[in-house]
């Protein structure tokens, strides 16, 4: 099936359902450039139409005050964009839990709901669990673990999390939050759209240099640490 992929020299993605009216344009493979850059674009009457600032277009519509919505700055190829993680953990009505993912994947959420219910005390296993990516975005990258817990957990304490707030990091089986690349990059996208607090793995904090204080940036060094500092 992948035969036609290896002759060409770029293979592009045109993704996004017919619910959303944005596309996201896809680069998978490319002899000429890096790979999974992505462009996004607005699907309008008289055609695409690019969108210059895709942080600002997925976040426009972003509850404030709810709980289970967090933010968090995602890569796309060299390109940061915050996003809006979205989770819904309500009690379970039949006897298998349910687990239900758009724009994640499913067996990650999985995973990331056995290490809150081990490492953070929480009896969340036992919950229906929903999550979304708002605006049709699909992200797979690890960088997005802490975003995902804070968003769980915000749901099933119904505590919502500071508007102002973004996070990222990734988390480990033990509970720890580790470093990710990119780190700078993802701090400015967030201060950028006027976020004033960025929570990030301790790590990644003590490698940044000095930067201006518009944003007040958050070290953790756990799943357990982080759920304790903001809930």
């Amino acid at each position: 099936p992948k035969v036609l992929e290896h002759l060409v020299d770029t293979v592009l993605y045109f993704e996004g359902g017919k619910d959303h009216p944005y596309r996201i344009l896809r680069a998978v493979k490319n002899r000429f450039g890096s790979t999974n850059e992505i462009g996004v674009f607005e699907m309008l009457d008289s055609g695409l139409r690019e969108v210059t600032n895709p942080s600002e277009i997925f976040l426009s519509e972003r509850p404030y005050n709810a709980s289970g919505s967090v933010v968090t700055p995602s890569m796309e190829g060299t390109r940061p964009i915050l996003v809006e993680i979205q989770a819904l953990v309500s009690p379970c009505g039949f006897g298998v839990p349910r687990r239900t993912t758009i724009g994640l994947d499913n067996s990650r959420v999985s995973l990331l709901l056995a290490v809150l219910e081990k490492r953070a005390g929480l009896q969340i296993l036992g919950q229906d669990v929903f999550m979304n990516v708002a605006g049709g975005v699909k992200i797979e990258e690890p960088a997005i673990d802490l975003a995902i817990c804070l968003a769980l957990v915000s749901s099933f304490l119904n505590k919502p999390l500071d508007p102002g707030v973004a996070a990222f990091g990734e988390i480990g089986l033990a509970g720890e939050v580790r470093g990710v690349s990119h780190a700078d990059m993802r701090i400015n996208e967030a201060r950028k759209l006027g976020f004033k607090k960025c929570i990030l793995p301790r790590i990644n904090l003590d490698r940044l240099k000095p930067g201006d204080d518009s944003i007040a940036l958050i070290g953790v060094d756990s799943v357990e640490g982080a759920v304790e500092e903001f809930f």
